[in-house]
């Protein structure tokens, strides 16, 4: 059996190295969670609910220490009883595996 997202680490993407497209992106979105949206190509989205601001700063919080733990940090909204997040390779300006890796992470979280 191939090892899940959520167990492999991210790694680091070189300058000039090419952002994922078509069917590599629909076979690692496959293996997401159904509510992570790949938005044009370009970088994931998904956004959680919690019944109050506390619950939605504390997975925050989790979220920005495995950013910190895999040196890959993705834009994160928080609101009220919500967070977005956003995640792509800013070096390539798109998507890698290991955004996908990351976004997979921060579902472990909640």
């Amino acid at each position: 059996m191939s090892e899940k997202l959520a167990d492999k680490q991210c790694q680091a993407c070189r300058v000039g190295a090419s952002p994922l497209k078509g069917e590599e992106l629909k076979n690692l979105a496959d293996q997401l969670d159904n509510d992570w949206a790949v938005v044009n190509e370009h970088h994931l989205e998904k956004k959680y609910s919690f019944d109050d601001f506390r619950q939605a700063l504390n997975f925050t919080d989790k979220v920005g220490e495995v950013a910190e733990e895999q040196g890959h940090h993705p834009d994160i909204y928080l609101a009220y009883g919500q967070v977005t997040i956003q995640v792509w390779t800013h070096k390539i300006d798109g998507l890698n595996e290991s955004d996908f890796i990351f976004a997979a992470k921060a579902d472990e979280q909640l």
